[in-house]
């Protein structure tokens, strides 16, 4: 019996030590106040007989708590009652030490514990619905940033395996820049406005933030972790690649670039984890987990775990290529630079934005043809197969609009369309690189293949590349893309040759070029943008001779669009007049929030990002494109609405006697004003007044 208490205590001083040391002082106390008691009761001094057992024990603890409860025990201390004093004042400093002290030690400390064990995340969250973060990455910030415009989901949970501090000072500083920005847009709206009505416009309308973001540090491959915050019943999982610059010694990162280059073993351990769990009969239903992807191993491997353990209805997989998808925009940036401010808004929660639901009809023209004609708030896009599920999509700025039916026919509003529209010929300039070059060369193949030439040995599109000597080797000088016309080797402080290349190709091409300054990724932190920053001074340079040089010279023919990839720089780019700026890790940022958030919206987002190849079998899907209104229009349409010009090109761009995947429907979603002014038909298109003018753009989603 000895024997097995001893075992006993011995796993238990192990496991829990505090448990015993608490058990320890009770066990004492309970024996101290009894043996206090029954020495007072059996003292039987004079004013002290009177006290029975029970007595006793209660003025022992009057006595420990309040050391002026020795009065109730001995009232009158003199020559007889000086022993019970003696005692008294003993069992008083005993247990104020063994009672009071300890106690109220222990569970101070016990109270500290459980904050600190609350800092570092170590309880279970009873929460659901939310969005759970695993890792933490460039992108992560943003992808916080925008559930703030998000209607959906208000709490975020992100577990990281380090620097929690850090990373919550992060988030709240973003929140608070972000929560200012906007509320100083708001202040600017009404600004021609009264004083009260100034007052009661912004107490309308004024930003805040009621996103709750929980960040908890701990093992992301934790199973217990996982089921600590939840993740059963999160609405949404993101796994987050690991970061690269990240460190300031180059060997390292040049060795660790290398590593992750060849594939990412975390990114598939963290997969499995979470898909074992989100998969299982116990997690919520049409739970989404978003995987970022930078190679082929890892995409490799991502599609064997999602054959094996996802669950229609229950645990769907999204992997992002991450490259892939940033260098499929950045060819579309240089080809047609309003686009950044288009899909910075169309991407995002905030403004215009995209919305899925699903439909019973797979007729496209059924549904963009009822919809322009019972509902004024919304543009219906297209209808598409994901899942064995018919879904149809919009663009709105907000989703209940897409359940209005208000309106009755619209009546005709005639526009003439220019039906052999080509787009014209490109010339674009690139300087320096980043990880993503293959990609973006690939992103210009895919143009080419839809809009190339037929028939004909002339380029639509023409490049030139500027970088260093080691990088145009890498990508062995362009040979495999005869739309790029020449390569120059220089390194970065080479300026003249980089400047006289500069001026070379400006001089062959007087106008609608556009200058791609890439900022290198794959460099020490304290190095990020630098390379970019240097060759945006060139450029820049370059432009301010052209103007003294010719007063009537337009600045405007050259669109620079320059990629940032640390936001906090993007002040200082904007400050040279660039007005395409292009901080590439916030669209991918913004697209996981919202695939986080809707039902199958990832697949649509690759095809707009995507060009297709006119086969016989037609288009494969549509794209959004900046058209010039001059060469689109056989005749710029008289001033109208947003409803009339949208039904109106809607109307003259389908042909009923054409099969459906060889008509190319086109439906405006916006213009662009010749001053840079880009204004998206999301809200009530009847009170948007429409006036195009010779050198206005339009934004269209269009097969070709």
């Amino acid at each position: 019996m000895l024997k097995r208490i001893r075992e006993w205590f011995s796993i238990r001083l192990a496991k829990n030590p505090g448990q015993i040391v608490l058990l320890a002082i009770l066990f004492f106390n309970v024996v101290f106040l009894l043996l206090s008691a029954f020495i007072i009761s059996r003292m039987s001094l004079t004013g002290t007989e009177h006290l029975g057992f029970l007595q006793s024990a209660y003025y022992t603890i009057s006595m420990i708590l309040d050391a002026g409860g020795v009065a109730y025990v001995v009232e009158d201390i003199g020559p007889q009652n000086a022993a019970i004093a003696i005692v008294c004042l003993i069992i008083v400093i005993i247990g104020m030490i063994s009672f009071t002290g300890a106690v109220i030690g222990y569970i101070t400390n016990y109270i500290s514990s459980f904050i600190e064990s609350s800092n570092a995340g170590n309880h279970k969250l009873h929460i659901s619905g939310h969005f759970v973060i695993l890792n933490w990455n460039s992108r992560a910030l943003e992808i916080v940033n925008d559930m703030l415009y998000s209607n959906s989901c208000n709490k975020v949970v992100v577990l990281v395996s380090s620097g929690k501090e850090e990373v919550q000072k992060q988030i709240e500083e973003r929140i608070h820049e972000t929560v200012k920005r906007e509320n100083y847009r708001i202040k600017e709206e009404c600004r021609e406005r009264s004083y009260f009505a100034r007052k009661w416009y912004f107490h309308q309308n004024k930003f805040t933030s009621d996103l709750t973001v929980i960040v908890r540090e701990g093992d992301v491959f934790s199973s217990k972790q996982l089921f600590d915050i939840s993740l059963q019943k999160a609405a949404a999982v993101v796994i987050l690649g690991e970061d690269i610059n990240n460190t300031m010694c180059r060997y390292q990162l040049n060795e660790k670039s290398a590593k992750i280059g060849n594939g990412n073993a975390l990114t598939i351990k963290t997969l499995m984890q979470v898909s074992d769990i989100t998969s299982a009969s116990f997690s919520e239903d049409n739970q989404r987990i978003i995987v970022e992807i930078t190679d082929d191993w890892t995409w490799e491997l991502v599609q064997k775990i999602i054959r094996s353990k996802q669950v229609d209805g229950k645990c769907n997989i999204v992997p992002i290529r991450v490259n892939q998808i940033l260098g499929e925009m950045m060819a579309q940036f240089s080809l047609m630079p309003e686009l950044n401010t288009v899909y910075n808004e169309l991407l995002s929660n905030k403004g215009a934005t995209f919305f899925s639901s699903l439909t019973d009809s797979k007729d496209e023209i059924e549904f963009i043809t009822n919809t322009l004609s019972e509902n004024g708030q919304v543009i219906p896009l297209t209808v598409r197969e994901d899942n064995h599920k018919n879904y149809c999509y919009y663009m709105a700025l907000d989703e209940k609009d897409i359940l209005r039916k208000e309106r009755k026919e619209l009546s005709g509003f005639p526009v003439g369309i220019n039906r052999s529209f080509w787009l014209e010929k490109k010339k674009i300039l690139i300087l320096g690189h980043n990880s993503k070059c293959q990609d973006i060369m690939n992103g210009f193949s895919s143009f080419i293949s839809e809009w190339g030439y037929k028939d004909s040995d002339e380029s639509l599109l023409s490049i030139v590349v500027i970088d260093d000597e080691k990088n145009l080797e890498k990508m062995g000088y362009y040979r495999d893309y005869p739309f790029v016309i020449k390569t120059v080797a220089a390194e970065l402080f080479e300026k003249d040759l980089i400047c006289d290349s500069i001026n070379e190709f400006l001089r062959m091409n007087d106008e609608d070029v556009s200058v791609l300054i890439l900022s290198d990724d794959l460099v020490p932190a304290d190095e990020i943008d630098a390379g970019m920053l240097t060759n945006l001074v060139y450029v820049q340079d370059i432009i301010n001779d052209k103007i003294e040089a010719d007063s009537d010279f337009d600045a405007g023919s050259i669109d620079v669009i320059a990629e940032i990839n640390d936001p906090k720089h993007h002040d200082v780019v904007s400050s040279y007049s660039v007005k395409n700026v292009v901080i590439s890790n916030r669209y991918i940022s913004k697209m996981i929030t919202q695939i986080g958030e809707k039902d199958a919206i990832f697949d649509f987002f690759q095809d707009i990002l995507v060009y297709d190849t006119d086969g016989d079998d037609g288009y494969e899907s549509k794209e959004i494109y900046i058209k010039k209104a001059k060469d689109f229009f056989s005749k710029l349409p008289s001033e109208c609405t947003a409803e009339q010009l949208i039904r109106g090109v809607f109307d003259a761009t389908y042909d009923p006697d054409i099969p459906l995947e060889k008509q190319n429907i086109t439906l405006v979603l916006g213009v662009v004003k010749h001053n840079g002014e880009i204004v998206l038909f999301g809200g009530d298109q009847s009170s948007i007044n429409v006036k195009l003018e010779e050198k206005d753009k339009i934004v269209v989603f269009s097969n070709h």
